[in-house]
């Protein structure tokens, strides 16, 4: 991965770890439907402005079906259930269960994207998941997490990965900002029936949490989205998946700036195991020349293994 696609994967991993602290802030005064709206209206319209600056035109049709799977999976179902889960565990579990989804990813990428399963992606998958389960007891309050958040931040980590893998072929033939914008605009269409109560609560909440829902449109969404596309048409799958790992160990160390909940021992444990997965996920494979380079996705060969490896 080149030294931009690396630095646009962690402007996505710090501004991601950011919008479950904003979720965990906004949650108490927008139902979890009204916020993903909120968020997606911001988000649409700077991607809009965006998009018409780019000057990229609509996506080819063979863009199209990935556009609005990813749309309607991770732009639409993953923030409104995500939402809705945090309003039954804290921020930090949460980022613990959604971090289900580079697995789920990896594995997808491999099967469904024939992206091959290398060793150092696995390894650092093992590893980082490890951190990620420490994390998560550790921030849990003793194992009483809510039945219904957990379930609920799980199904968000299905859609999460099921609308990555959409993305990964999207990508080969439309540009980040085409994916991006456009399935932003087909994950706001999905969530307008919650049009009515976003309009009701933007006029009782505080300004603080209206502040919370264009932060979370424009950084989290707008940005992240938009820095992620970008990296992920220049790796694997698996391996993006993987880097997200980073996520909980920042959401642990932001809720302690913000929220003010100090994180113990354990936790910072768990977060170092996060980190060291990371870092065991991105070894340099030995690269073999792709047929075609335009595609964004070079064709890593593990040594001594014959599989292809995709991020």
């Amino acid at each position: 991965m080149s030294s931009r696609a690396v630095g646009a994967a962690a402007v996505t991993v710090v501004l991601w770890a950011s919008a479950f602290v904003a979720i965990r802030s906004a949650g108490g005064h927008f139902t979890p439907g009204a916020l993903a709206l909120g968020r997606l209206l911001t988000a649409s319209l700077a991607l809009g402005v965006i998009w018409l600056i780019s000057g990229d035109g609509l996506p080819p049709r063979a863009a199209w079906p990935g556009i609005v799977g990813s749309g309607l999976l991770w732009f639409g179902l993953y923030m409104v259930v995500l939402n809705w889960g945090e309003r039954h565990v804290d921020a930090g579990t949460a980022a613990m269960l959604v971090n289900v989804g580079p697995i789920l990813i990896a594995l997808l990428g491999g099967w469904l994207l024939k992206e091959g399963f290398p060793r150092s992606v696995l390894a650092g998958v093992a590893v980082s998941f490890a951190g990620a389960v420490v994390i998560g007891i550790s921030t849990s309050g003793g194992g009483r997490s809510s039945a219904t958040g957990v379930v609920l931040c799980l199904v968000a980590a299905v859609a999460y990965a099921l609308g990555v893998v959409c993305q990964k072929p999207a990508l080969k033939h439309a540009s980040a900002v085409q994916v991006t914008a456009f399935g932003c605009f087909a994950g706001t269409a999905a969530c307008l029936p919650f049009a009515g109560q976003l309009i009701s609560q933007l006029g009782s909440g505080p300004a603080s949490a209206t502040l919370c829902v264009v932060y979370l449109g424009i950084f989290p969404t707008t940005l992240g989205f938009t820095t992620w596309a970008y990296a992920l048409a220049r790796t694997t799958s698996g391996k993006m998946g993987a880097t997200t790992y980073a996520v909980p160990a920042l959401v642990v160390l932001m809720s302690w700036a913000i929220l003010n909940q100090v994180p113990g021992w354990l936790t910072i444990a768990g977060g170092a195991l996060c980190l060291c997965g990371v870092a065991v996920s991105r070894r340099t494979a030995r690269r073999v020349p792709a047929a075609d380079s335009n595609a964004g996705a070079p064709i890593v060969l593990e040594a001594g293994t014959a599989g292809r490896s995709d991020h």
